[in-house]
C-alpha cells in the first residue's frame, strides 16, 4: 500500500473558501494549521471564548443551511490578519479580523449579502488558543481518499468535486473505502509526523452544495446510504508527533 498526498487544504473561516497549501507543519496534539480559526455566528450562540465549548454547527453560517456562502471567494492573510471576500469576481469587503473595526466590516457585509438567512446579528468569532470551530469535537485533521470519491461518482453516474468534502489532506493510493480500515492505525510521514486515525466522518447536507456554483445540486448523504449503507466519507486523525506534510509525500501505515 502506497498512500500519496495529492493536495492539502485549510479553511480559515468555517463555511467559507478552501485555501490550497503546498505544505504544512503539524504540531503534536494540535489542529491542522490555520484551519477553522474563525466562524460567523448566526445570531447569539452562547459561545464564550473564555470557556470555549464545542457548539453545533447550526449556530454558525455554514454550507449545510447557507449554500450562498459557496458563491463567495475568501482569503485569509496570516501576516496582516485581513480577510478578503470576493463576490462575482470583485472584492466586496476586506477586514482585519484582529480588530473590532475589521470584524464589523465583515459582519456588515453578511447582513447585506444574506439578510433572509440570518437568525440574528452575524458576529465574527475567533477561536481561542487550543480550540477550533470544527464540526467534530476531535476533528483535528481530516483525510479524504480520492479513490472513494471516484467510486461514489460511478455509483451516482456524475462527477463529484472532492472539495465538497472540505478535507485537509486528500490522498491517492488507497483502494476505494480502504481508509475505513485505517481507524486505530498510525500514518507516518517522511518528516517524522505521525497521525493516528480516530474515526470515520459522517457526512451531512453540506456536501450537496457545489463548492463553485453554490447550487444544491446533489444528494450525497442519500447516495452514500443507497450505494454503501452508510453516510461516511473520509477519516479524522489526531497528531501524535509533529512534522511537515507536503504534496507528493508518501504516508506509511503503522499498526
Amino acid at each position: 500500500m502506497s498512500i500519496r498526498i495529492a493536495s492539502l487544504y485549510r479553511y480559515p473561516v468555517k463555511g467559507l473558501s478552501p485555501e490550497a497549501l503546498g505544505s504544512v507543519r503539524l504540531t503534536q496534539g494540535q489542529y491542522f494549521p490555520g484551519d477553522r480559526l474563525f466562524a460567523v455566528e448566526n445570531g447569539p450562540s452562547g459561545f464564550d471564548p473564555a470557556e470555549p465549548v464545542h457548539q453545533p454547527k447550526i449556530k454558525f453560517l455554514m454550507l449545510m443551511r447557507n449554500e450562498s456562502l459557496a458563491r463567495l471567494t475568501t482569503r485569509y492573510h496570516d501576516d496582516s490578519g485581513f480577510l478578503t471576500v470576493e463576490e462575482g469576481g470583485r472584492e466586496a469587503v476586506r477586514g482585519d479580523l484582529s480588530s473590532p473595526e475589521g470584524r464589523l466590516a465583515i459582519e456588515a457585509f453578511f447582513r447585506r449579502y444574506m439578510p433572509g438567512e440570518l437568525r440574528g446579528p452575524p458576529k465574527v468569532l475567533t477561536a481561542p488558543e487550543g480550540f477550533r470551530f470544527t464540526d467534530s469535537r476531535r476533528g483535528y485533521v481530516s483525510l479524504i481518499n480520492l479513490a472513494s470519491v471516484s467510486d461514489l461518482e460511478d455509483a451516482v453516474g456524475s462527477g463529484i468535486d472532492p472539495l465538497r468534502f472540505r478535507g485537509n489532506v486528500y490522498v491517492n493510493g488507497l483502494a476505494p473505502w480502504a481508509e475505513f480500515d485505517l481507524v486505530g492505525k498510525v500514518l507516518a510521514a517522511p518528516s517524522g509526523a505521525r497521525l493516528k486515525v480516530t474515526k470515520r466522518i459522517e457526512r451531512c447536507a453540506a456536501t450537496n452544495v457545489d463548492p463553485v456554483s453554490g447550487m444544491r445540486d446533489m444528494q450525497i448523504p442519500k447516495a452514500l446510504m443507497q450505494a454503501y449503507g452508510h453516510f461516511d466519507c473520509g477519516i479524522y486523525a489526531e497528531v501524535l508527533e509533529g512534522g511537515a506534510l507536503k504534496e507528493d509525500d508518501s504516508l506509511s501505515v503503522l499498526d
